[in-house]
């Protein structure tokens, strides 16, 4: 779960109180983190202008506490734990509060959006080298959010419909069990499988062509709010799964992990899990069903698009955030047309 503003999480007014000798973090949690740093900071601006101008705010999420590292204001319910060498940063503590399999990014503390994300065993990421990778994703949505004027053109969208907290971002309304609308969602999604594919050359344009044309299918069966929420959802959360692909990529090419790191038992090395995400990527464009998966299955498609466009219109992430809430534009502009 990954939402913009979730008012609905904050939560009781009065503040618990620390006991008199706060744990510190465990190692393997400073090591993994410290890693996500690491990384960002070695080859984030090679996918994305101004990776690193964007706030890198983590609250990790144990059974007992919740440390904060890298905010710049932290609220009064945190107690100051040390400065931590390793990860360059003071670090607060408090009680938990917030589940710890959480995997989002919000304005959690401070008004300052943070990354909220559990240890790796008690989420879905599992081990060291997918937990720093679905950092760096939650990393990103921090980029998006932290653009000029984000919040307000978000608004302007006019899907919230009343709802000021963020949650309409999941539970807008989308007819995904409606026979067109399920039925041209799987046609279009198996197409975009085989575009990612191509034989030759000349099957990409043929295979893309025939994309965009069911996409245009699928769009016309859809009232403009609703494309208009499929389209959010494309351009934001699957372009942070794609993210993660291309992260995972880079890092496998030019990026040295740290012998600690790499030392820890649960390591993977970044190409594997480049790979695997990948994998998942294809298998969910043919498998999925969108009554069942519902705005998720939105997810896959825009991270599929990402990667198409990078063959079709390589320049796109320049125009990234100057285009926002939808990718039509990219692909339409896509290379030798």
């Amino acid at each position: 779960m990954r939402i913009l503003l979730i008012t609905l999480l904050v939560l009781p007014v009065l503040a618990p109180v620390l006991d008199a000798q706060t744990p510190a973090m465990s190692d393997i949690d400073r090591m993994r983190i410290a890693e996500a740093f690491r990384l960002a900071e070695a080859i984030g601006d090679r996918l994305w202008p101004d990776w690193d101008k964007a706030p890198f705010a983590v609250l990790l999420v144990t059974s007992e506490r919740e440390f904060l590292i890298r905010h710049p204001k932290p609220s009064d319910d945190f107690t100051f734990v040390d400065e931590d060498a390793l990860l360059k940063s003071k670090v607060w503590a408090r009680k938990r509060r917030y589940e710890p399999n959480l995997l989002a990014t919000f304005p959690a503390v401070g008004g300052v959006p943070t990354v909220v994300i559990g240890q790796a065993e008690n989420t879905s990421a599992k081990t060291s080298t997918r937990w720093v990778i679905t950092l760096l994703h939650e990393h990103f949505h921090q980029l998006q959010y932290s653009r000029p004027g984000y919040y307000a053109e978000v608004e302007a969208l006019g899907l919230a419909r009343g709802d000021q907290t963020g949650m309409w971002m999941l539970n807008y309304p989308f007819p995904y069990a409606r026979p067109e609308i399920r039925e041209q969602f799987s046609v279009m999604s198996k197409l975009l499988a085989q575009a990612l594919r191509p034989a030759k050359k000349a099957d990409f344009a043929k295979r893309l062509r025939a994309y965009l044309d069911a996409k245009e299918g699928f769009r016309s069966r859809l009232a403009p709010d609703d494309y208009k929420y499929f389209s959010f959802q494309v351009w934001q959360e699957g372009i942070a799964r794609y993210t993660e692909y291309r992260m995972a990529k880079l890092a496998a090419a030019e990026y040295k992990p740290s012998r600690e790191f790499r030392n820890l038992k649960d390591y993977s090395p970044f190409e594997q899990e480049a790979n695997a995400i990948l994998q998942r990527i294809e298998r969910e464009l043919i498998s999925t069903q969108l009554d069942e998966a519902k705005r998720v299955a939105f997810y896959t498609v825009g991270a599929a698009e990402g990667l198409i466009l990078d063959l079709a219109n390589p320049a796109w992430r320049k125009y990234y955030f100057e285009q926002k809430f939808s990718l039509d534009k990219h692909l339409l502009a896509r290379k030798g047309e």
